[in-house]
């Protein structure tokens, strides 16, 4: 009932982008950590898998051994769908037999593409050919691209409610985390909050608390000045 786009970019950063015709499918399907990898946990969705394939990643545990190792150990394990990136090099993926029509995977160099309940395969093949052809671009534009082109070529059969969008540097926290949870048009709602987000929201996140700087930016007047030089650099940038 979902389908779903992993990707690493050339920085090590990660993102998901994830829709479906379900409620709230970004709370409890994605799965990032910093500098380790992501996942996505999709059909009837073992959210356990979450934490104990990130530990394990962190443990240097092999992608397709992880896979097989979380289905492995799951009595469920044919009505799970699951794919998962590391930090480096190819992920893996497992569709389970019972999961519903379309379903399947696809593992590339530094993304991959999972979904179920798919209007057909062509919905994974026009989300990986637009991550592709949009090389070069934010991560989070290239993922909200892919995720409209699927969308566009059929998407989730049964329509659509939910899309989440998730960007993890190297910090803790996540750089951005979008979920739209019930909405008539969620992947286009997903691009609206994207570029509300670069209003104030992303300059203001540069400024907090980081691994190399612990205290951040607490002078509210070099804030709003880095904001200010934010939107004037995507001004000039905007065609």
């Amino acid at each position: 009932m979902t389908w779903s786009i992993l990707a690493r970019d050339d920085d090590g950063t990660f993102g998901v982008a994830i829709a479906s015709r379900f409620f709230a499918v970004g709370g409890l399907c994605v799965h990032t950590r910093s500098q380790v990898g992501a996942l996505s946990t999709q059909a009837l969705m073992n959210p356990l898998y979450g934490p104990a394939g990130l530990d394990a990643l962190a443990a240097g545990c092999n992608p397709e051994e992880l896979v097989a190792a979380l289905t492995g150990a799951d009595a469920g394990r044919d009505h799970r769908q699951l794919h998962v990136l590391p930090a480096s090099g190819r992920g893996a993926a497992h569709t389970g037999a019972s999961c519903i029509g379309w379903c399947g995977h696809a593992v590339h160099d530094d993304f991959s593409v999972a979904g179920n309940m798919l209007a057909g395969p062509q919905v994974i093949e026009a989300t990986a050919q637009t991550f592709v052809a949009t090389k070069g671009q934010a991560l989070a534009e290239r993922l909200i691209a892919a995720m409209a082109a699927g969308e566009a070529a059929g998407g989730d059969k049964r329509g659509k409610q939910a899309a989440a969008l998730r960007i993890h540097g190297r910090e803790d926290y996540p750089l951005l985390d979008l979920r739209i949870d019930d909405h008539a048009e969620p992947i286009a709602e997903l691009r609206r909050l994207y570029a509300k987000s670069l209003e104030r929201y992303q300059p203001f996140l540069a400024c907090l608390p980081k691994r190399d700087d612990p205290a951040g930016l607490t002078d509210r007047s070099e804030i709003e000045a880095r904001i200010a030089r934010f939107q004037t650099l995507r001004r000039q940038d905007t065609p």
